[in-house]
């Protein structure tokens, strides 16, 4: 461990992210504490609270911070086939990502902020742009259609795609069960698909 004269404050923000993920990757959400983040990378929790407002300021970060690693990962896949087989492969890629980082993933839903607080425009943003990709999607399959209605339709069709995740993951699942979860993601997309474009509003 370095000396502490020789982190800015930039830094020691980077190494409290680093190791509150890595606490959670390690032992779940409920483990995280400021003391054993503090422990980790060699700082008082003092200095700690430099850098962030408070406890629930650090997960909100590290949320953000996961739902910017999601992006990333949904972004990966090749979009060279038709719009609803994009969604598809989206879906189960979220499911991909959801079964890999499990104690992350299950975080940004499992934290709540007190009710005294709001949630920071900054995290709103990010998880706005989280629904961009399957309104864009929609919005192709049925280009007719208001964009509020695309909006509503894309944020039900993931809230579908997240429940199933959400009833069915657990950490360290064999392949076999995750087959069987992909193939009931693809159940819901395709049949959520095939009923919206016919029946519109």
């Amino acid at each position: 461990m370095a000396r502490r004269s020789e982190h800015s404050l930039e830094e020691i923000k980077e190494m409290i992210l680093k190791a509150a993920e890595d606490i959670i990757v390690a032992d779940g959400f409920q483990a995280l504490k400021v003391r054993r983040i503090a422990l980790e990378i060699g700082y008082t929790v003092g200095s700690i609270y430099m850098v962030f407002e408070n406890m629930a300021d650090l997960i909100m970060h590290v949320k953000g911070r996961t739902l910017d690693e999601l992006g990333d990962f949904l972004d990966e896949y090749s979009a060279d086939c038709p719009s609803n087989q994009q969604i598809i492969i989206l879906a189960k890629k979220y499911l991909e990502f959801a079964s890999q980082h499990f104690n992350l993933w299950s975080m940004i839903f499992e934290h709540r902020l007190p009710k005294d607080q709001v949630v920071p425009e900054w995290y709103q943003n990010k998880v706005d742009q989280a629904f961009v990709r399957i309104e864009k999607l929609l919005g192709q399959l049925a280009p007719e259609y208001d964009q509020k209605y695309v909006q509503a339709a894309a944020r039900a069709i993931w809230s579908g795609v997240h429940g199933i995740c959400i009833l069915s993951l657990t950490d360290h699942l064999p392949d076999p069960q995750i087959q069987k979860i992909e193939e009931d993601i693809n159940l819901l997309v395709r049949n959520f698909i095939r009923g919206w474009v016919i029946t519109p509003v």
